[in-house]
C-alpha cells in the first residue's frame, strides 16, 4: 500500500514576502550556466530581483542582462561589486577564483552567497570567513541542497525519531562530465569531482549524522584530478555512512537513511528530490510505504534565494540554514579524502 503525502513547510527562517517589502537586490557575478538558471530561480522569488550582472566580458554582461529582465549590465567583477544599488551578490564562478572574487565583494561593502565548494582548501576558506565575520557582512556558501524542502523534511523527520535510532546512510551522485568543459576538467581552475558533486552526498551524511569520527576514503585520478571515489565514514553513535561521486560514470544518484526504526529513501537525483518515500518500522514488520512530497519552487535555488533575503532583512550575517561553521568543518572533510586519494593540494 503507498500513501501519497504533499505537505507545506514553515519556518521562522523563511518569510512570505509581501509586495510592499523594499525588494532585495541581487548581482550576479559571472554569466555561465549555473548563474543563468539561479537568475532564472530569482525571478520566482517575490521581494528579490535582479539588479545587475558582472563579467568580465562587456557583450557577455549585456546579454545575460537583456536575456533576464534588462539589468545594469557590468564589463568587469570591481564594478559590479562597486555598485550601490546592489545589496547582495552572488558569486557563480568556478571554485578556483572563489577567494578573489569574494574578496572583491567584501571590500566593497557587499554581502555575499558564494556558489560551492566555498574554494579550494581550508585555508581560503577559513580566510572567507574570519574576513566576512570581521567586516560583520552577510555570507553563506550556496549549497542549495540544504534550502531544499524535502531535504529539510528529511532531516527533520530524523531528528524526531521517525527511523529510530540511525545505523546506515547510504548516497550517490555521479555524470559524466562532457570533455569539452574546462571547468571540469582543468585543475587551475577548480576541477574535483569532490568539490564539484561529491559535496552533495558528504553533505547529506553530514546533515543526517554530523561530523565523522573517521573517514577512509579511495578512488582513482585523471590528469591529478579525482573522477571516481568513494569513502565511509564511522561516528560516535556506531552509525556507518557509504558515500560516493564521479563524473566518469551515470550513477543511480540515490540516498537512503536506515535506522533500526524506519528507512527513508530519497530518489535520483537525491540532492534537489521532489519527494521521497518512508517506511515505517524494522524489515519484515514495516508499515505501509509512505511517499512524502513538499512543493519545490523552479529548479530549487529559490529557497536559498529565500533564505538569504529573510536573513539580509532580519540584519542576520550568517544563515542557521546555510552555517559557515558546517561549511569549514566539510572543507576540511573534503580536504582529507583529497590527501587520501592523492590529489596535491591546491
Amino acid at each position: 500500500m503507498m500513501n501519497v503525502m504533499t505537505l507545506s513547510l514553515s519556518d521562522e527562517s523563511v518569510s512570505e514576502e509581501s509586495p510592499q517589502v523594499t525588494p532585495i537586490r541581487w548581482g550576479i557575478l559571472a554569466t555561465g550556466k549555473i548563474a543563468a538558471t539561479f537568475a532564472t530561480d530569482l525571478a520566482l522569488v517575490p521581494g528579490s530581483v535582479l539588479a545587475a550582472v558582472g563579467s568580465r566580458h562587456p557583450e557577455a554582461a549585456r546579454e545575460f542582462a537583456e536575456r533576464f529582465g534588462g539589468a545594469r549590465a557590468h564589463g568587469s567583477y570591481e564594478d559590479l561589486a562597486a555598485d550601490d544599488e546592489v545589496d547582495v551578490i552572488y558569486v557563480a564562478t568556478p571554485h578556483g577564483r572563489h577567494l578573489e572574487d569574494v574578496m572583491t565583494c567584501f571590500e566593497a561593502g557587499k554581502a555575499v552567497l558564494c556558489e560551492k565548494a566555498l574554494t579550494m582548501n581550508v585555508a581560503d576558506t577559513e580566510t572567507l570567513v574570519a574576513e566576512a565575520r570581521s567586516r560583520r557582512l552577510f555570507f553563506a556558501e550556496a549549497m542549495w541542497m540544504r534550502a531544499n524542502p524535502n531535504i529539510r523534511r528529511i532531516r527533520q523527520m530524523v531528528e524526531e525519531g521517525a527511523c529510530g535510532q540511525i545505523r546506515q546512510v547510504r548516497a550517490e551522485l555521479g555524470f559524466v562530465a562532457p570533455r569539452d568543459r574546462a571547468r571540469l576538467w582543468d585543475p587551475a581552475l577548480g576541477a574535483s569531482a569532490l568539490l564539484d558533486v561529491g559535496i552533495y552526498p558528504l553533505t547529506f551524511a553530514h546533515l543526517v549524522l554530523g561530523e565523522p569520527e573517521a573517514i577512509v576514503a579511495a578512488g582513482t585520478l585523471s590528469g591529478g584530478i579525482d573522477v571516481n571515489a568513494g569513502a565511509t565514514m564511522t561516528y560516535a553513535s556506531g552509525a556507518v555512512a557509504n558515500i560516493a561521486w564521479n563524473q566518469v560514470a551515470r550513477s543511480d544518484n540515490r540516498a537512503s537513511i536506515a535506522g533500526d526504526g524506519g528507512l527513508i529513501e530519497v530518489p535520483a537525483r537525491f540532492h534537489h528530490p521532489t519527494a521521497f518515500s518512508y517506511t515505517q518500522g524494522a524489515e519484515g514488520r514495516g508499515g505501509p510505504v509512505e511517499t512524502i512530497g513538499l512543493p519545490v519552487t523552479g529548479r530549487g535555488y529559490a529557497h536559498e534565494i529565500e533564505e538569504v533575503a529573510s536573513c539580509l532583512r532580519a540584519g542576520a550575517t550568517e544563515s542557521a540554514l546555510l552555517p559557515l561553521d558546517e561549511t569549514v568543518s566539510l572543507m576540511r572533510q573534503m580536504a582529507d579524502i583529497l590527501h587520501q586519494l592523492g590529489v596535491a593540494p591546491r
